[in-house]
């Protein structure tokens, strides 16, 4: 019962655990993945800006297999990102269909131009 009080205020504690342990596990790759994973996720999360949260986890967990395959493997990094990583990152987050906090931005910009219409009809 005080579990579920408290992911009222605070979110899913599966989900913290679950992005305590994605964020450990970026933090052991070793160099180069390590700072390339960690430079793409600082732009996923300004650019992707998933709202959902088990969407964001799954997308966080498929990037960490990623990366980790990637070092296994020793593929060069620019074999992963390619010639553009802003492109990459962008494809990548693309690929997980979720609500974005833009998305609300979008809704109340029509909104509010499609309420001043209708002040302009009367």
């Amino acid at each position: 019962m005080a579990a579920k009080w408290i992911e009222t205020l605070t979110g899913s504690l599966e989900q913290k655990k679950q992005y305590k342990q994605y964020k450990a596990r970026i933090a052991a790759l070793p160099e180069p993945y390590g700072s390339v994973a960690k430079a793409t996720e600082r732009y996923l999360m300004y650019a992707g800006a998933i709202t959902d949260g088990d969407t964001m986890m799954t997308m966080f967990g498929d990037f960490a297999d990623l990366w980790e395959r990637a070092a296994a493997d020793e593929t060069p990094v620019r074999d992963i990102v390619g010639e553009d990583p802003v492109e990459f990152a962008e494809t990548f987050a693309a690929a997980y269909d979720a609500k974005q906090w833009i998305d609300k931005e979008r809704a109340r910009l029509n909104k509010a131009v499609a309420d001043a219409e209708k002040g302009e009809q009367k």
